[in-house]
């Protein structure tokens, strides 16, 4: 969602959904976020919300939620949610051809993608992408720390860790993250796996904005880790890379680039 230079991100997920309800929540709760009624541009790739909305839904509901054959409209209990806000607001539909190159059409599309794999289990990814395990390690705030990166790549594994004198816990994930992708080979898809609500927030969300700030965030004060996270920026582009979440998860490969941190702290 944009306004001026303004930019709110949204995304979420459902362990037991349909494209077609995944796209009438993400409308949903993107209306719902506005607290008054707005002037809204509206871009979609999905025929199904876009035509439900501007062609279907108001017969639907004349029709007491019935298609013109008399059957129960799928996803009923979403359209009925979404009526009132379209009705609340004033809003100009555009259809965006789906991965045709549209910058920020294929910008939501990654947030939706790296979104479901939140919940997806790791043994359910596909076998063929590289996997990327990534942690950071410190004592105090600050105070020494160290990290670790284990790639896994055609059942073979590689490692890097790395220590610093005097950092945080921020600094390291970051690093493990850095440093773990020169690894990886240029222009290769890769998952990268953290337990970190820091790396992850704010490499699937903020770093877009924090970077057309030219790295400020919101109220002009200069990003943490500012040169890391542009370091993170520049490697990124580099690769195709899905971003994990495995917080509260025990994953062996995890775990190892866990301890590849803490060793690499104790010998600092």
């Amino acid at each position: 969602m944009r306004y001026g230079q303004h930019e709110k991100v949204l995304t979420g997920h459902d362990p037991k959904a349909t494209n077609n309800r995944m796209e009438l929540t993400a409308a949903i709760h993107a209306l719902e976020a506005l607290k008054r009624p707005s002037k809204i541009e509206f871009h979609t790739d999905s025929e199904y919300l876009r035509k439900g909305i501007t062609q279907w839904m108001e017969g639907w509901a004349e029709r007491g939620w019935k298609t013109k054959r008399g059957k129960p409209v799928s996803n009923a209990d979403l359209w009925k949610r979404l009526m009132p806000l379209v009705q609340w607001h004033t809003i100009n539909w555009h259809w965006v051809k789906g991965h045709s190159g549209d910058p920020l059409n294929e910008r939501v599309d990654t947030l939706a993608r790296e979104a479901r794999l939140q919940i997806t289990p790791p043994d359910q990814l596909p076998e063929d992408v590289q996997r990327l395990y990534v942690r950071g390690s410190c004592k105090g705030n600050p105070g020494p720390g160290g990290w670790g990166a284990v790639l896994i790549k055609e059942g073979e594994s590689e490692q890097n860790s790395g220590s610093e004198a005097q950092t945080t816990n921020n600094r390291m994930e970051l690093q493990a993250a850095i440093s773990g992708l020169l690894l990886v080979q240029p222009g290769s898809a890769v998952q990268v796996v953290t337990t970190s609500d820091y790396l992850f927030q704010g490499a699937t969300r903020r770093i877009h904005g924090w970077r057309r700030r030219n790295w400020k965030k919101r109220d002009g004060q200069e990003v943490a880790n500012a040169d890391l996270w542009q370091a993170l920026d520049r490697l990124s582009q580099e690769y195709a890379i899905q971003w994990v979440n495995a917080k509260g998860q025990e994953l062996q490969d995890l775990e190892a680039a866990g301890r590849l941190a803490r060793d690499a702290l104790n010998l600092e």
